[in-house]
């Protein structure tokens, strides 16, 4: 089931530390196989992500991939980072959202010569239709960045191959012009990436920076001025996107959860009204019309608050019985105790705050189904307090 958490990818250090940038209390986590990912919480959100670096290539994008798509059954699995651009119409700087992969190499050598075969990916409606609205609403740009030019976000095909690319003359660039003259940036990854997506159900973002041209300009004093600026633009964006993901997914579970709750109540009524005698308490009764009295509202912040107080002794016993770790369970009390702690206040940001860090508990305990169970109906309540 997904756990309310993305996992973000990237194949160099550089990459890898512009998105840790942005996370809050980054924790180790450590796969069966020896890989390591950083688990932490996008700067002032709920949005939990599961941060992990590949290193170059296809191959090795695609092992890794799939690898945190198991550890973590992600919302959607970003991969992050620079690029080069084919054409004129990306600068330097700019952010590349690809519509679709090329695995590019496909091919079939002939006696005419050799014919492209390659493989492609489209990227989710949904993830498509979200990035750019994103870019529409032009806000997601890092503003500590002190860089004047605002990067723009392009949308359409990368293609991913196995050599680095930078010249306009050789023999791969005129390759590439003639097949796939609609790509507008090329990198050594995303096919990996999206081929363990697309074999694991998951969804994929490609998120690039433009670092540089591709065309035989790469040098060292531009990849020093470039490389960071790009990778730091390309995680600005996929964090935006994380955290609009995990709220989305979220939404729709609470909807979900109102949606069946209404449902088990029609049920119930339904039933009690079939079986049972229904009376009816009125202050008075007038020919055939019935005034009811109204009776006090039981405050649902009480309610909240026994909810989850009761809550803590469910935590220790699944630490009890070892299907929570001793990192988790005291992440889980602290979000537990900020809970209680906001849902108290009773301040009008009171709710809101109150919802969100139950959000990030449930997302904690993703991998206990009868935690989860718990908690839906107080996220519920928390924000019906609104």
């Amino acid at each position: 089931m997904p756990s309310g958490q993305v996992v973000i990818l990237t194949a160099l250090n550089l990459e890898y530390q512009a998105v840790r940038q942005k996370l809050t209390g980054p924790q180790l986590h450590r796969h069966k196989r020896g890989t390591r990912f950083e688990v932490g919480t996008m700067q002032g959100t709920s949005c939990r992500v599961a941060l992990g670096l590949t290193s170059k290539g296809n191959s090795s994008a695609a092992v890794i991939a799939e690898r945190a798509i198991q550890e973590f059954s992600p919302t959607a699995v970003l991969f992050v980072g620079v690029a080069g651009a084919l054409w004129e119409t990306a600068r330097l700087g700019d952010v590349v959202v690809a519509t679709h992969v090329y695995a590019y190499h496909g091919g079939t050598s002939e006696d005419d010569g050799l014919k492209a075969r390659p493989r492609v990916w489209e990227a989710p409606h949904g993830i498509s239709q979200l990035a750019s609205h994103l870019a529409r609403l032009n806000d997601w740009a890092d503003p500590a960045s002190g860089h004047e030019d605002v990067p723009h976000v392009r949308f359409g095909a990368i293609a991913a191959g196995e050599v680095v690319q930078n010249s306009r003359i050789s023999a791969e660039a005129k390759w590439i012009r003639q097949h796939y003259n609609d790509a507008l940036a090329i990198e050594m990854e995303a096919a990996g990436v999206a081929q363990a997506g697309h074999l694991s159900g998951a969804p994929v973002a490609v998120v690039r920076g433009i670092s540089d041209r591709a065309d035989g300009t790469k040098n060292s004093a531009d990849d020093r001025n470039w490389q960071p600026r790009a990778a730091a633009n390309a995680a600005a964006f996929a964090a935006r996107l994380a955290v609009e993901l995990v709220g989305e997914q979220e939404e729709t579970a609470m909807s979900q959860d109102g949606a069946a709750s209404a449902d088990r109540f029609d049920r119930s009524v339904s039933n009690t009204a079939h079986y049972s005698t229904v009376g009816i308490m009125a202050g008075s009764v007038t020919g055939s019309s019935v005034h009811m009295n109204s009776a006090p509202k039981t405050p649902g912040t009480t309610g909240l608050i026994a909810e989850l107080n009761a809550f803590r002794a469910q935590l220790d016993r699944h630490r009890a019985d070892a299907a929570l770790d001793e990192d988790t369970y005291r992440e889980a009390l602290n979000d537990l105790d900020s809970a209680l702690q906001t849902a108290r206040s009773n301040s009008p940001e009171s709710p809101k705050r109150t919802t969100m860090t139950l959000k990030r508990l449930r997302g904690l305990v993703a991998e206990c189904p009868a935690l989860v169970a718990e908690l839906r109906p107080m996220v519920v309540a928390a924000g019906d307090l609104a």
